[in-house]
């Protein structure tokens, strides 16, 4: 079997999980889950150095979700690596339960408790800082929104980085085009993207093809080589990438009838 055709499996998987996922809650946060899929699969399936029967394991890489609403993509991820049982996809949003609507520390595999954008690069820089400071060779990856880069604490995050010289940090820009409000450039123009995070120091790679899962694990291993600062990926995605209808009309949220519409609409075409 190819390397992508074996990647197509686990997407296919991995995206059924979501379905599954948004199915138990009723409600959820697809459009944003779709678009980082690949970036997570690549991740968790190729490049970052896990154990998923030791998720506390000292020398893991660590894999910081700063846009933590995106919770349903690394819940399926997570559940397809065997991080923790796939039947606990139907506890999703219940009192009590490990996967709640933003990613929290207490599910195996997380490394963040999320909420308010924008820190979650700040906590992945002090991952990386530390790992410096101990002397350990662990890598820090964090997957941060375009919508959520209109927050100022991303670009102080990312002087810190570079000031440090934290070549053992990798941001992830999920370029999906749309947050909640709208059109993200609409919002608050952040072109010329790529050209912004070489400003603040960064190695930065702009990847045209973001939902290629292959085309994202050769971007992290071509910036493994680089040496001496901190390195970005802009991966231009689609938003809820998979389900057409929902493409479409750059839903954010999902519930009700839209739910079950693109509920039916993706099971179809994973068949």
């Amino acid at each position: 079997m190819d390397r992508d055709s074996s990647f197509d499996k686990i997407i296919s998987a991995c995206r059924t999980n979501i379905l599954d996922i948004l199915e138990a809650g009723g409600i959820g946060h697809a459009g944003g889950s779709l678009s980082i899929l690949e970036t997570l699969v690549a991740l968790y399936f190729e490049i970052a150095k896990i154990d998923p029967k030791n998720p506390k394991w000292e020398d893991r890489d660590r894999i910081v979700l700063s846009k933590s609403h995106a919770c349903e993509a690394m819940y399926a991820v997570l559940g397809e690596k065997g991080f923790f049982p796939k039947e606990k996809f139907k506890e999703f949003l219940q009192f009590d339960s490990m996967l709640q609507g933003h990613v929290e520390i207490c599910t195996p595999g997380a490394e963040y408790s999320g909420g308010s954008l924008g820190q979650g690069i700040s906590f992945a820089c002090g991952l990386a800082y530390s790992a410096k400071l101990k002397k350990k060779k662990y890598r820090v990856f964090c997957i941060v929104g375009d919508g959520e880069s209109h927050e100022g604490e991303v670009w102080e995050a990312a002087m810190f980085a570079a000031h440090y010289k934290l070549d053992n940090l990798y941001v992830i820009v999920d370029q999906n085009h749309y947050c909640t409000l709208g059109n993200v450039d609409d919002i608050m123009n952040l072109e010329p993207l790529e050209d912004k995070w070489k400003s603040f120091g960064w190695e930065t790679i702009y990847e045209k093809y973001g939902n290629n899962v292959t085309n994202m694990i050769d971007d992290f291993k071509k910036l493994e080589k680089i040496l001496g600062k901190p390195k970005c990926i802009i991966a231009n995605t689609v938003k809820n990438n998979g389900i057409p209808s929902w493409e479409k009309e750059h839903i954010h949220h999902v519930s009700g009838k839209k739910l079950a519409d693109g509920l039916e609409e993706g099971r179809k075409l994973l068949k």
